[in-house]
């Protein structure tokens, strides 16, 4: 992480902005985004590198509809999992953890407290599909006590954006 990031680098509204705008489309221009926070070119140029340096931005990427690409692809299906292991030593918590970040059905990984050890947003093709990302993930490690999976039958929302402050 940027050094600047831990002297205590702070954000005012023209960062907030900033951010705001990259999190709702990164595809602006930097003279569309000058103009929509009301500074000159260079200046935005050089405050959107400032933030991204700092690693506010993680990365900038497409959100596809998950609606039109699984009519197009055979409906998907996508699961809200807990996962309780029977030992949560660092050491088996990060085991696990790292074999279901590496999974490509695993869209979302959480470790939470208390509860369940972790909470996984799963994306499959169909339930065959999800019975092997199951067998992989779930059977075959000997340390997973219980799985309780819910699948989805209406995204009612699904959002991106981070909540920022309007008023500083």
């Amino acid at each position: 992480m940027n050094s600047e990031l831990n002297q205590g680098m702070s954000l005012d509204t023209t960062d907030l902005a900033l951010l705001d705008l990259l999190q709702t489309d990164a595809s602006l221009s930097n003279l569309a985004m000058a103009e929509a926070v009301h500074v000159s070119p260079p200046t935005c140029l050089r405050r959107v590198k400032r933030l991204m340096e700092a690693g506010l931005v993680e990365r900038q990427v497409a959100v596809l509809s998950a609606d039109r690409l699984g009519a197009l692809l055979g409906h998907g299906l996508t699961a809200l999992v807990e996962v309780s292991l029977d030992r949560q030593s660092a050491e088996a918590l990060d085991a696990f953890e790292a074999r279901a970040v590496a999974d490509a059905g695993v869209q979302q990984c959480y470790r939470v407290s208390p509860g369940p050890d972790f909470c996984l947003v799963v994306t499959v093709a169909d339930m065959p599909a999800y019975h092997a990302l199951a067998q992989r993930l779930f059977t075959h490690d000997a340390n997973v006590r219980n799985v309780k999976a819910f699948f989805n039958v209406k995204r009612a929302k699904f959002e991106t954006k981070w909540p920022l402050p309007h008023d500083r």
